[in-house]
């Protein structure tokens, strides 16, 4: 699924990188930004968490959507990888974006290599008759004992610029649930024109990730 080589360190296509995670981001998007959120339950229980969470950091939501993901690089220990913006409690920025840090590979408990910051890939979406390619770089990977997930970014070349999130979360009754984060806007003017189909895409993707991980436990 993975594979390593020299790292490309091709710029993101927006700035506010981790927003994602703003407790405030639907009242507050990244200006010029369109933002959305979905949440379903998808479990309960410690084992469901288990699963959803390491289905979620092998790229297994995009694919049960019927995206194809391609991973062109992935970088090495010792190659720079993205620290979010923090934000405290009321949502206000507290640390900014920054780029530095070791990137660690990390494996699931049956030794199965999950996806880290910093790893770029190609989503091959197929909609209303056309095939586009979506670059993307995880900017973050969210590791807390009950949320897990992490957050991709846009590169150039993608039909948007923006950020979206997966992140699954236990609750203190148990119950797993998937949140669907994020905020964008067309990449260029040709995009621009392609705005209300790309809207319905989104609208579209975005129920089938909450789809996708129901009924695998």
């Amino acid at each position: 699924m993975s594979t390593r080589g020299s790292h490309r360190p091709t710029a993101l296509t927006y700035g506010a990188v981790g927003a994602t995670q703003a407790p405030d981001l639907m009242t507050y998007p990244p200006e010029g930004f369109t933002p959305s959120e979905s949440r379903t339950r998808i479990g309960h229980g410690d084992q469901r968490f288990e699963t959803a969470w390491v289905q979620t950091l092998t790229w297994q939501i995009q694919e049960r959507s019927g995206i194809r993901v391609r991973v062109e690089d992935v970088p090495d220990d010792d190659e720079v990888g993205y620290t979010p913006v923090e934000f405290d409690d009321e949502g206000r920025p507290v640390t900014p974006a920054s780029i530095g840090g070791r990137t660690t590979e990390r494996f699931a408990p049956d030794g199965t290599p999950l996806l880290t910051a910093g790893t770029t890939a190609t989503l091959t979406i197929h909609a209303y008759g056309r095939v586009v390619h979506a670059p993307v770089r995880v900017v973050s990977v969210i590791d807390e004992p009950d949320r897990k997930g992490f957050a991709y970014g846009t590169l150039e070349g993608h039909p948007v610029s923006g950020e979206e999130s997966f992140v699954v979360e236990r609750t203190t009754d148990g119950s797993v649930w998937l949140q669907v984060r994020q905020f964008s806007q067309p990449s260029s003017r040709g995009w621009r024109f392609l705005g209300p189909f790309l809207r319905r895409q989104q609208r579209r993707l975005a129920q089938a990730y909450l789809q996708a991980l129901l009924g695998s436990e």
